[in-house]
């Protein structure tokens, strides 16, 4: 997580006329208003061309709206009229991280360092610069500078945490990570503390909902564990998709969707992210009760009807929320790329995404047979009674691969050389978190999903072939367990 921040208000003396316009661009940044930052910017340098401090905020509204050309012109102009300056060293590194242009990056920071050697937010940013480079040892080094030169700043702590994870060194990781800041506005509105790892005995607690789908898929599991420990009652908040789902969470006795009203006073509240921290877990102990949600049997049986009775049935997702950070890296160019799995005889393809990824409905290239069932499914309870009927899915980093896994149902990941998620862990081919019905495919240093592909056919043919000795009568119902409500 590099740190990106907008400039201070003038390092020197400016027009009262761009003084005014500066500020008031600064301020549309903090409410997110990026086309009235741009516009409050540009005016503020028709008065005065050499305001460095808005080019630099500039840089920023244009980075942050996707003109990344425009924001690099904006940060470069601003780092020659202030080469003093520290925030333009940080967000042009950053960019030119993100860009995957390292070297350009390393420069960059090699020479802002000469000049504040002391910046723990240079070092930081430098830590995930060797990060990306995959130069762990160095990353944790460049974090671990950034903590003795400021021990209080959070992003150094919060990108150490992701190595810790990614590693396994678990207990120190989890410390780590609670220096992440998102989330907490909804929480805000929870009467009582935020829970420390008290003793819950006899008490309640509602569980916050943070991060994407999957993580809220992934950290759940800890709801059931806590109420068997003691927990008088307890709750989730979460999205409106992940709502029905939730509801076959054993013992748990109130899910809320985001922006609902918060039944009940609670004695305290926490972050799923925090759960592992609390409960002691370590690479050893990450608690597995697969599967921990299930399909409404209901649904599993409407569903049903949707599908050819006969086949292999393999669920299929090749991209995620292009929102997401390194959704470019994880999510496939298209779904042509899965053309050697149409190889595979007697498999039936079903897509699991709502349209392409992209909004279209699903192009499968020549011998592929996809079945769309994208648009039936509303909520990620649909979604599970889905997967419900399948032998298998072949999923990218998404939070449909953690519903699969939570349900119990063999899942293999794609996984990208660059960034992977912490929470897959190192060069493991396997997931402690979903054990037994989850395998990992990774990328290898090339970046290719070519050698991945061919890799899962290979594995594809192998499973078919194993399956035709077990495959159940084409009109036989998936195995699915009842949900238990409260008080049942």
């Amino acid at each position: 997580m590099n740190a990106k921040r907008r400039a201070k208000p003038a390092m020197s003396p400016a027009p009262e006329g761009a003084a005014a316009f500066f500020a008031r661009g600064s301020h549309c940044l903090e409410v997110q208003d990026l086309q009235g930052a741009e516009a409050a910017f540009r005016r503020a340098l028709q008065i005065a061309p050499e305001l460095a401090e808005a080019h630099i905020n500039l840089g920023v509204a244009l980075e942050k709206g996707g003109a990344l050309l425009e924001a690099e012109a904006s940060y470069r102009r601003g780092l020659t009229l202030a080469p003093t300056g520290l925030q333009v060293h940080l967000n042009l590194g950053a960019l030119l991280v993100n860009q995957k242009r390292f070297g350009e990056a390393r420069d960059l920071y090699d020479a802002a360092l000469a000049r504040f050697p002391a910046s723990a937010a240079l070092w930081s940013n430098l830590g995930v610069l060797q990060a990306c480079l995959k130069d762990e040892a160095e990353a944790e080094r460049c974090c671990r500078r950034a903590l003795a030169l400021d021990a209080s700043y959070a992003k150094a702590r919060f990108n150490l945490s992701y190595l810790l994870l990614r590693q396994g060194r678990l207990e120190e990781g989890w410390q780590a990570l609670e220096a992440r800041s998102w989330n907490l506005d909804l929480l805000a509105r929870v009467p009582g503390p935020r829970w420390r790892g008290e003793s819950l005995a006899g008490r309640s607690l509602l569980i916050g909902s943070e991060g994407g789908y999957g993580d809220m898929i992934q950290f759940c599991r800890y709801a059931p564990l806590l109420k068997e420990a003691g927990l008088a009652r307890i709750g989730i908040v979460c999205r409106p998709a992940l709502k029905r789902l939730f509801a076959s969470l054993a013992g748990v006795d109130v899910v809320v969707a985001m922006g609902d009203w918060i039944p009940e006073p609670w004695d305290y509240w926490t972050l799923p992210l925090s759960l592992p921290l609390h409960c002691g877990t370590r690479l050893d102990t990450i608690p597995a009760p697969i599967p921990y949600l299930r399909a409404s049997p209901d649904l599993v049986r409407s569903m049903g009807t949707r599908l050819p009775p006969a086949g292999l049935r393999v669920g299929l997702v090749w991209r995620g929320n292009p929102q997401f950070d390194n959704d470019e890296d994880r999510s496939l160019p298209s779904l042509a790329l899965l053309a050697p799995l149409a190889a595979v005889p007697g498999v039936q393809f079903v897509s699991l995404q709502k349209g392409g990824g992209d909004g279209d409905p699903p192009s499968p290239p020549p011998g592929l047979d996809v079945l769309d069932l994208g648009s039936c499914l509303g909520d990620f309870a649909d979604t599970a009674a889905l997967v419900a009927h399948l032998d298998l899915v072949i999923s990218v980093d998404t939070a449909v691969a953690h519903l699969a896994g939570a349900l119990g149902k063999p899942c293999w990941v794609l996984l990208p050389h660059y960034k992977t998620d912490w929470r897959w862990f190192k060069d493991r081919e396997d997931s402690p978190w979903y054990p037994d019905s989850m395998r990992l495919f990774r990328q290898g240093d090339t970046e290719d999903w070519g050698p991945v592909i061919q890799a899962v056919a290979e594995a594809l043919r192998r499973f078919n072939r194993e399956r035709q000795r077990t495959l159940p009568p084409a009109n036989a119902l998936p195995d699915v367990h009842r949900s238990l409500g409260p008080g049942e």
